[in-house]
């Protein structure tokens, strides 16, 4: 199935608003925003019917649940329908492509929410872990205020995992490979997507990454993180979650992301996401032969193995103290 061939059953978008007699907060969930990541689909599912059956209540604010972000993805089984949504998400007055169409329709959604949770999985073989937004600042990058309440959620969530500093990281590397600086907030644009478009309008978001694909647990995962924050939140009627205790959580911040120089550049040995690397340890070699070592120990995230000349090859992470804090 393409574009053209999809029905308009297929491509519609839908969301689900439940709203409570009290007063609350205005959450979102998303899931399938890539459309072979389906455990938040199916989490969400589970979800609605128990709140349609009535063993669920929706006691103060609201919740919406938009179970496939991108339906074409979704029909199409893969991560992407003609781009990936979860880069560059904005409103578009000339919509190029499918998920510009998506934009068009989402952006305006989230803007009216205070609270976004995004359910997502990944490929490699790791454990979930949650991308939080950065510390509270006024820069020029992405301002923000409720890192305070980002946070607090993120522990709440039931994984022991957070990354945070992937616009800043991004950023840097944007800035690094450009040499026509006049297009420089265009291009960071493309570090755009649903967490950070939700801060943008004033309110704060966090991308769960669920598990594996195929993991039978990853919606389980997902169900427990949709529960936890509808308790924590007071949208429901239910005990509050316990935050995740400071000695079982690994706090990671994104430093530095590299690239490759040549398509050639190599990797010495297969990485995966959040391999352990320590100070002047081998991570690859140029195709001039030499060596690409790490600059301090921290973890290797998202290795490309395939990236071309120019493009990102790997990030590297370090632990983050000052977290919780």
């Amino acid at each position: 199935m393409t574009i053209a061939t999809a029905s308009a059953r297929d491509l519609q978008f839908k969301s689900i608003t439940y709203t409570g007699l009290g007063k609350g907060p205005r959450l979102i969930i998303t899931g399938a925003v890539h459309g072979n990541e389906t455990c938040g689909t199916r989490a969400i599912v589970r979800v609605m019917e128990q709140i349609d059956s009535g063993k669920l209540v929706i006691a103060n604010g609201s919740v919406t649940f938009v179970p496939v972000t991108n339906p074409l993805a979704y029909r199409l089984v893969q991560r992407s329908g003609q781009r990936n949504l979860n880069r560059n998400l904005f409103p578009n007055d000339d919509p190029q492509d499918f998920e510009d169409q998506v934009a068009n329709w989402l952006c305006p959604l989230l803007a009216q929410h205070d609270v976004l949770l995004d359910l997502h999985s990944f490929n490699a073989d790791s454990e979930p872990f949650v991308m939080v937004g950065p510390a509270n600042n006024d820069g020029a990058l992405q301002p923000f205020r409720h890192a305070d309440k980002e946070r607090a959620l993120a522990r709440r969530l039931g994984v022991r995992r957070f990354v945070d500093g992937w616009l800043a990281t991004y950023g840097q590397g944007v800035q690094r490979r450009m040499t026509d600086t006049s297009q420089l907030q265009t291009v960071l644009r493309y570090g755009v997507g649903t967490t950070e478009y939700m801060r943008s309008t004033g309110g704060y978001a966090l991308t769960l990454e669920c598990g594996q694909h195929d993991d039978p647990a990853a919606p389980d995962v997902a169900c427990r993180a949709i529960m936890n924050t509808l308790a924590f939140l007071n949208v429901i009627d239910a005990p509050q979650p316990q935050p995740l205790a400071l000695d079982q959580m690994e706090a990671l911040s994104m430093v530095v992301v590299h690239d490759k120089a040549d398509k050639n550049d190599a990797f010495v040995r297969k990485w995966a996401s959040f391999d352990p690397v320590t100070k002047g340890q081998q991570i690859g070699v140029r195709a001039d032969g030499t060596s690409v070592t790490s600059e301090f120990d921290g973890r290797i995230l998202f290795p490309a193995t395939d990236a071309g000349a120019n493009q990102e090859w790997y990030y590297l992470a370090r632990a983050n103290p000052d977290f919780a804090r």
